[in-house]
Parts: structure tokens; sequence; C-alpha cells
């Protein structure tokens, strides 16, 4: 039996996560801009990919951030799913 407690949490940060970034990407795309995380550990300092600049990496920022935001619908609608015993 899956307990209640992971599913509305799971619910509850998966709704958060959507929205922030559908934010995102529509922030991105009205000021041709986006910021995307970098992955050293050393240097913590944000990364802007402009449209014009670095339109690949923009686009590419785009796309991700589109598929986790259509994750997070996904498991905002049907839940955390987990297999049974």
């Amino acid at each position: 039996m899956r307990f209640f407690l992971y599913e509305v949490v799971a619910r509850i940060v998966a709704i958060y996560l959507c929205v922030d970034c559908s934010r995102t990407v529509r922030r991105a795309l009205l000021e041709g801009k986006i910021r995307y995380f970098n992955s050293s550990l050393i240097d913590w300092s944000r990364w802007i990919a402009d449209r014009d600049g670095a339109p690949v990496m923009f686009w590419i920022q785009i796309g991700i951030q589109t598929f986790l935001a259509a994750a997070c619908l996904f498991v905002a609608i049907f839940g955390w799913w987990q297999p049974g015993p």
C-alpha cells in the first residue's frame, strides 16, 4: 500500500515546479534570454543564453524547461507512480 503523504507531497511539489518552469519559459520567450544551470562545483555564476547571441543554447534550455513542465504536469495530474510488490 502506498503511503498517502507521498502522493500529496509529490503533487504539491510537481504543481510548484510546473508553474515555475512555465513562468521561466514564458519570461524567456518574452525577453529573449534565459538563465541556465551551471553544473560546475567551483564556479557558481549564472549564465544567460541570449536568443540572438546563442540561439542553440537558448532553444535547448527552452526545450528542457518545457519538458520539465510537461513532466511535472503529468505527475500533478496522475500522481507519483510506484510499482507494486
